[in-house]
């Protein structure tokens, strides 16, 4: 591996954005592949924050400060991804339900899936029904992401789906949902994809439903 990529790497890890921002800059002057610099650089570094984070090596302000870290370097490489043609892993829209304000754990989980490769259409908090519907017809989404962190907005999954199988497009997508009171039972009895636990597992479970 190219030593300016290891530097990257460590830089997104520990949170060092201005760095990480810098390094970036010099990979693009040095002509090195704007997708190399994605995968070796900053897919590979928030692949080892959700390997620390999983182990209990990192907790939640490691991972939200390498998350950062790794979006203003994602930006300054943007440019250069997009005269690449390089393709995105996946198109997902997400979005914390319909009566539910919370959000810390939706953009951790939408930076982390942006961070493995993902383009993210966030449509924030307190998304209704008809919301989530209306960006996957328009975007073309492959994954829907509904965030929940209350008990009493849980019902506002099951409503999500149920718009989605009503306007015909819940074949089309795949769903997955999380938050502090969901499980894995309650995403298999309002008919979701799949349910992760934390924004570590939120990635390998979008890869896996992507390839399903």
């Amino acid at each position: 591996m190219e030593p300016i990529l290891q530097n990257i790497q460590e830089k997104v890890i520990e949170g060092e954005m201005t760095e990480a921002v810098a390094l970036v800059k010099e990979a693009i002057q040095q002509k090195l592949p704007a997708e190399q610099i994605l995968n070796e650089g900053l897919i590979a570094a928030m692949n080892e924050v959700g390997r620390r984070f999983e182990n209990g090596e990192f907790y939640i302000p490691e991972m939200l400060i390498a998350a950062r870290t790794m979006q203003a370097a994602l930006a300054i490489l943007k440019p250069s991804l997009a005269q690449s043609g390089m393709h995105a892993t996946g198109k997902v829209v997400i979005g914390t339900v319909q009566g539910d304000l919370h959000e810390i754990g939706k953009n951790l989980v939408a930076t982390m899936l942006e961070g493995a490769g993902f383009e993210i259409i966030d449509l924030g908090t307190d998304v209704p029904p008809e919301k989530f519907v209306d960006a996957v017809r328009d975007q073309q989404a492959d994954l829907v992401g509904i965030s929940a962190l209350l008990t009493t907005t849980m019902n506002s999954m099951r409503r999500t789906i149920e718009a989605l199988e009503k306007a015909g497009l819940r074949q089309k997508v795949k769903i997955m949902i999380g938050g502090a009171p969901v499980t894995e039972a309650f995403s298999k009895e309002i008919g979701a994809d799949g349910y992760s636990p934390d924004a570590s597992r939120a990635v390998a479970l979008a890869r896996l439903l992507m390839d399903s």
